[in-house]
């Protein structure tokens, strides 16, 4: 019951309004691909970079959101966070150690370190098999089941779907590290010299694999890396990570490659995830394994660094912090038991009693009851567009229809991918969420037009920027609104939009 209870609440958790601002253009590219029966391989969204190479990374997912979004509506969307959420967290709770409560409560733990990036957008696949890779080499090394060989095909699918897929490699390069630093310590260090190399994790001794088994491990992660090929994108997949990643706007203004702010709730359950591991492994008395180890900090360096790496790092914290957290609270109900604090445990299991089944029927009817409750608002279509309206610019693309003013226009970074999604084709965007498109060239003349800085007219008219659609209150607005070559042709509390008066 515990167990059941348990997967509820991570899918009654995942239930929240499914989209974000870059959502929308992986939808309106899964709907290109989808019409056209091919895979998109240069822009036809923006005008800025109107037939520019574009590398479609994640072709798949954007595939399986539009068809989930085309017929089931938000619906569609919210199940399928739901079930990648959950099937997450079962190859986490898979990996750990203890009972299922002590799981239970560091699930919930690590499900809500991990929230910060949940929405309907092809990243939290790569949570998913972040999860289900690990797993695989928790096999190999505690439980001595050879499943390497789905490594290869876990890959292939994973650079299909997500470009996410160098956080596998990073788990691997962790994996090879933690292993190699086991072996290194297993030969200096005197009392292990009669432990098996198979290791004993009941009794505190972790397994250590051989060269042997690091040489399978090393090998099938060189085979992974080489079918990476296999992508409508082919070659470029082998470099295509780092060439997002050194964009340099992405670490200076976008919110989820930057420092994750600790002011804020919602990224403090990082800390408590961080702190409640070293915490277990300094009390447990059990020397912590170099693998855990390994990932455990790299994941943590990586968190540190950006945002988006706080989810990948709950899927590995979690088993770390589990096998130690068991000794430790077995130690406990030790002591109490010989004080008499506790009574002894009962070791039989006896079917239960017609009233108390009575009563875990109607507990998990109403568990399932209360899910139901809370997915129902935010999958509804009329919530999710009365809160579009609230923080979207829906009512400027609404006035945007019916007047049809002459583009092109320029937009606001967060709201590109909405646009895309209502306005394309009619109108091509700015900018939007696509930074390995637009790259640190034409994101830097973005920033200078959003903050006014100088030289930002030169870059409207360079663009023949007709009409500009921004947020309220924002620098460009305020400054718009004192320009007479620039006339207030919408307003309301989220969205504003400006037109030439002249050219």
């Amino acid at each position: 019951m515990a167990l059941v209870i348990l997967f509820v609440a991570v899918f009654a958790m995942a239930m929240r309004v499914p989209t974000d601002t870059d959502t929308w253009w992986h939808l309106q590219a899964g709907r290109v691909m989808v019409e056209s029966g091919r895979v998109l391989t240069t822009d036809l969204f923006s005008h800025t970079r109107y037939g520019a190479p574009w590398v479609a990374y994640a072709w798949l997912s954007q595939v399986i959101l539009y068809l989930l979004f085309h017929h089931l509506s938000y619906v569609g969307l919210g199940l399928w966070i739901g079930g990648v959420l959950v099937a997450a967290f079962v190859f986490v709770y898979l990996q750990m150690e203890g009972d299922v409560f002590l799981r239970a409560f560091i699930i919930v733990l690590a499900a809500l370190t991990s929230a910060v990036i949940w929405a309907a957008r092809p990243q939290l696949i790569s949570l998913l098999l972040t999860s289900v890779l690990t797993y695989i080499l928790y096999l190999f090394k505690w439980r001595g089941v050879n499943r390497l060989w789905l490594l290869p095909p876990l890959f292939v699918l994973w650079v299909n779907l997500h470009a996410g897929y160098a956080l596998g490699f990073m788990v691997l390069a962790a994996f090879v590290a933690g292993e190699a630093l086991n072996r290194v310590l297993w030969l200096l260090e005197p009392t292990l010299d009669a432990r098996s190399e198979g290791g004993d994790p009941g009794r505190g001794r972790d397994p250590v694999l051989g060269w042997r088994g690091l040489g399978w491990v090393v090998g099938v992660a060189l085979l992974s890396a080489l079918v990476l090929v296999i992508h409508p994108n082919t070659t470029q997949m082998w470099t295509y990570y780092l060439d997002t990643v050194r964009i340099g706007v992405l670490q200076d203004f976008i919110q989820e490659w930057q420092s994750p702010d600790f002011h804020q709730l919602r990224a403090q359950p990082f800390i408590w995830l961080l702190l409640a591991t070293l915490a277990a492994a300094g009390l447990s008395g059990r020397r912590i394994d170099g693998t855990d180890l390994a990932l455990v900090g790299g994941f943590a360096y990586a968190a540190l660094l950006a945002g988006r790496n706080i989810a990948p790092f709950a899927i590995v914290a979690a088993p770390a912090l589990s096998r130690h957290a068991r000794p430790i609270l077995e130690g406990w109900a030790r002591t109490a038991r010989s004080r008499g604090w506790l009574r002894a445990r009962r070791l039989a299991v006896r079917r239960p009693s017609p009233r108390k089944a009575l009563l875990n029927w109607t507990l998990l009817f109403l568990i399932l009851a209360a899910a139901g409750v809370k997915a129902a608002l935010p999958l509804r279509a009329s919530f999710n567009r009365a809160h579009e309206r609230e923080t979207l610019p829906l009512g400027a693309i609404e006035w945007i229809r019916e007047q049809q003013p002459d583009g092109p226009m320029f937009n606001s970074y967060n709201w590109g991918g909405y646009l895309i999604w209502h306005l394309w084709p009619d109108y091509l965007v700015f900018v939007d969420g696509r930074t390995d498109l637009y790259g640190d060239e034409l994101l830097r003349q973005y920033l200078k037009v959003h903050f006014v800085k100088p030289g930002f007219y030169t870059i409207l008219n360079q663009h023949g920027v007709n009409f500009v659609v921004t947020e309220a209150g924002s620098f460009t607005d305020n400054f718009l609104a004192l320009d007479d070559g620039w006339i207030l042709a919408y307003a309301d509390d989220v969205a504003v939009v400006y037109v030439r008066t002249e050219r």
